[in-house]
């Protein structure tokens, strides 16, 4: 995913969850429901998240120096995991709080009862075209990836915390028009609570799983299947085909770092390995240009102890 796209995906939700989150204030204002609360408090705390992501893909471009030498490309993950956070204190719990709150007073909707149904339906629309772009960006790398698998491979955090985003506030916008619709229909006050529950849920679970997600990022993964391929490829046509130990790691979504150890032939030449080593490094790259550090170590293969046996 280029640094571009990534980018639109962002700012698209953004602009939709501010233009939302003002109208779902003044709803809840003039109504006085807990859902339409939950759901502004939703989108607020969407577009905190969208800048937090946009915070981070600035300050990940920074370049490298003494205190961290191999850059800052994973502030992208640090600040989608900050992400997560927000999601699961600020949006999950909170909505959790006012249903309980509204539980234990409810109170129907009497005036102004159309507003919150007209201001939800109005979200759905603007949701519904922030996801469809999110869709069309995560489209053109996922290629024949299931949305769930996409979600879990993905090393570039933005566009997966965007779809994960947007449908949840889409599903969220329908608790919250049940909650409302039954509110009015029957005139208990409980059932907006109920919607407003359902928010809270919503948001937690999917703050559990982008906390996940993130983790798994922060802690260092290695690359996709299919480049730690290209890359064992890249060797097999060197002249340094025998890989003795190759570990991989993504220092950031377009930064990674690649350690091997290769067996070279006894008596080789320094300027002929140093050679060789510069002619894999220039393969790798073509094949994975995120390859950004290569560090390969030249060894004798027969001067490698065995691994004790068991």
């Amino acid at each position: 995913m280029s640094a571009e796209g990534g980018s639109k995906a962002i700012i698209a939700a953004l602009s939709a969850n501010l233009g939302i989150g003002v109208t779902k204030f003044g709803a809840w204002a003039l109504t006085g429901a807990s859902s339409m609360l939950a759901e502004a408090i939703h989108s607020v705390v969407d577009s905190g998240n969208q800048i937090l992501l946009l915070v981070g893909k600035k300050k990940s471009t920074r370049a490298a120096d003494d205190t961290h030498p191999f850059g800052y490309s994973r502030n992208r993950y640090y600040y989608a995991f900050l992400v997560a956070v927000m999601l699961f204190s600020l949006g999950g719990l909170f909505s959790l709080y006012e249903a309980w709150q509204k539980w234990q007073e409810p109170e129907p909707i009497d005036s102004w009862a159309w507003v919150p149904l007209v201001v939800l339906l109005l979200a759905m629309v603007m949701e519904g075209l922030s996801l469809r772009t999110a869709i069309k960006e995560a489209n053109q790398v996922r290629g024949k990836l299931g949305w769930f698998a996409y979600i879990r491979r993905s090393r570039s955090p933005e566009i997966p915390v965007i779809l994960l985003e947007d449908t949840a506030a889409l599903v969220g916008l329908v608790f919250a028009f049940f909650g409302v619709s039954m509110t009015l229909i029957t005139g208990d006050g409980q059932w907006d609570a109920v919607g407003t529950a359902m928010i809270g849920l919503l948001l937690v679970t999917n703050a559990v799983i982008l906390a996940k997600e993130t983790k798994s990022l922060l802690m260092g993964e290695s690359v996709t299947k299919e480049d730690l391929q290209r890359i064992r490829d890249a060797f097999a046509v060197s002249p340094l085909t025998d890989v003795i130990h190759l570990r991989t790691m993504h220092l950031g979504p377009d930064d990674v770092m690649i350690a091997a150890k290769v067996g070279v032939a006894p008596g080789a030449q320094i300027d002929q390995i140093a050679a060789d080593i510069n002619d894999a490094e220039r393969r790798i790259r073509a094949e994975v240009p995120a390859a950004r550090l290569i560090y390969i170590e030249p060894d004798l293969r027969h001067s490698l102890k065995e691994p004790p046996r068991e």
